[in-house]
């Protein structure tokens, strides 16, 4: 019970995000805000003509010569200190930012509210262990390698949270914690973007705006893959074994309380209804990855995608008499009121970007400056040295702007041309692009997706933070070893 009672000491993520708005915020008064300016290229890829907007070389200027800074509260629409938190949950549109994945969690929690609230999962989880006994020894390792090559290859990050949702109970039955369900999903996926060879959404873009070949350099990032995936396996599986051991260990034991209670709660019968399901539910997730992989749906269409199988499970629930109409509506409801704090934290965590002026490079913004001259101070060093720098900044500045394309349209334009002045290969600039994004996305409270699994878990991002540090420094010397590797054989 101690490692607990310390972490209700810790503060609470919504604690330390207003402390960050406040140094956002003082940020504006001492930094004056900047722009670059763009200009549309044009090139053919794969016998397609595409046009970008990049950033202009040499086209940073001040917006003035002062800082402007934001106010305390700002009316008709602007920003202020204290509007950060509506302003940030109603920014950006369907397809992400922040309106989009709040939609999201709170529609997909609702769903598996539904799904939960059938029983189905809880019968089958337990029907599955009494069946097989020592399968989690299997179970771990392969899901743990399933979602780290989802991560890889169409990159995988919101559609996690829908995983960890059906795995926590799983991995609470099987004797684990939920901590284990995050690394085994959320970590997974993120050490595989960090690592992809072939992933649309991150590495494809990123070499497209840094003129290198698209989808080159398969064999280093596949032995990278391979060398971080073994790191995040063997951390999971030591701690996995641990907490088996020792289930009190765990942070997170008292509120995984919440699962084990539902679990002894239930009538483990399998059934005829828990199999059609079931059969639903792998079905609907089957839609999901087709979707995905063959239509790159995105956020609108998943979401939409799980509520129509929550519906499909109301349907049999209500047909066979496991569930009222309005039992199920009350699942979806409580399904979507457990999330709703992540759904908070995201919108709230979409404020530091607004209180810095945003994320637009052609709009002034005090965000753009400190850009700026984090470019022109990497430029100092030497190639191995700048190639490190290049990977720090990229890890810093993913707490700002946590989407892997829109970080990539953002700094690579600037960090391409510098690599060729200090002597760090493009392919490498992408690489430090790739590791400072994807493996920070672990610990950063502005990560949606992380921010969603954990809800999902009942683990308060503080909890997590205290729990996941040594994994993450691990990768992070592992990261830093891969670029000067990267840097000494001249990756290219």
């Amino acid at each position: 019970m101690q490692p607990n009672n310390l972490s209700s000491k810790m503060p609470d993520a919504f604690v330390i995000l207003f402390f960050v708005i406040v140094l956002a915020a003082a940020l504006s008064y001492a930094v004056p805000p900047g722009q670059f300016e763009l200009e549309s290229v044009t090139k053919v890829v794969d016998g397609q003509t595409q046009t970008r907007e990049l950033i202009k070389e040499d086209s940073f200027r001040y917006a003035s010569d002062n800082a402007q800074g934001v106010s305390l509260f700002a009316a008709g629409g602007d920003i202020g200190m204290l509007n950060y938190a509506f302003e940030g949950l109603v920014s950006g549109d369907k397809w992400g930012s922040a309106v989009g994945v709040v939609a999201f969690i709170l529609i997909v929690g609702g769903a598996f509210g539904i799904i939960m609230a059938s029983g189905a999962i809880n019968n089958g989880v337990l029907a599955l262990i009494a069946r097989f006994q020592r399968a989690d020894n299997v179970i771990l390792p392969l899901l743990f390698l399933l979602f780290a090559l989802g991560g890889a290859i169409f990159g995988m990050g919101e559609e996690a949270i829908a995983f960890c949702i059906v795995l926590v109970p799983l991995f609470i039955a099987l004797g684990y914690d939920s901590i284990t369900a995050v690394l085994v999903t959320y970590v997974a996926t993120q050490i595989g973007f960090a690592t992809s060879w072939m992933n649309p959404f991150s590495v494809a873009i990123a070499q497209g705006i840094a003129d290198v070949p698209l989808m080159s350099g398969q064999g280093f990032r596949m032995a990278a893959w391979c060398l971080f995936t073994a790191l995040g396996l063997g951390f999971t599986l030591w701690y996995a074994k641990k907490i088996k051991r020792t289930p009190s260990a765990s942070l997170s034991h008292t509120t995984d309380a919440y699962f084990r209670d539902k679990q002894t709660a239930i009538d483990a019968t399998f059934s005829r209804v828990d199999s059609a399901i079931l059969l639903t539910f792998f079905a609907g997730i089957a839609w999901v990855i087709w979707g995905v992989t063959a239509h790159q749906y995105y956020i609108p269409e998943i979401a939409s995608q799980f509520f129509a199988l929550g519906i499909a499970v109301a349907a049999i629930g209500k047909l066979t008499g496991r569930m009222s109409l309005n039992q199920a509506s009350a699942a979806f409801q409580q399904g979507a009121k457990d999330l709703l704090p992540a759904a908070l934290i995201v919108g709230m965590a979409k404020g530091i970007v607004l209180i810095l002026g945003g994320d637009n490079v052609a709009t002034p913004s005090v965000l753009n400056t400190l850009l700026f001259h984090a470019s022109e101070a990497i430029g100092g060093f030497n190639a191995t040295v700048s190639a490190l720098f290049m990977l720090g900044f990229q890890s810093v500045f993913n707490f700002f702007v946590a989407s892997g394309s829109g970080q990539a349209a953002i700094t690579m334009p600037l960090m391409a041309p510098l690599g060729d002045l200090v002597g760090v290969t493009r392919q490498t600039a992408v690489l430090a692009f790739q590791l400072g994004d994807g493996l920070t996305n672990i610990i950063i409270p502005t990560s949606a997706s992380l921010i969603g699994c954990l809800g999902v878990a009942r683990v308060d991002w503080s909890v997590w933070i205290r729990f996941v540090w040594p994994l993450a420094l691990l990768l992070g010397s592992a990261a830093a070893a891969t670029v000067v590797v990267a840097v000494l054989i001249n990756f290219s």
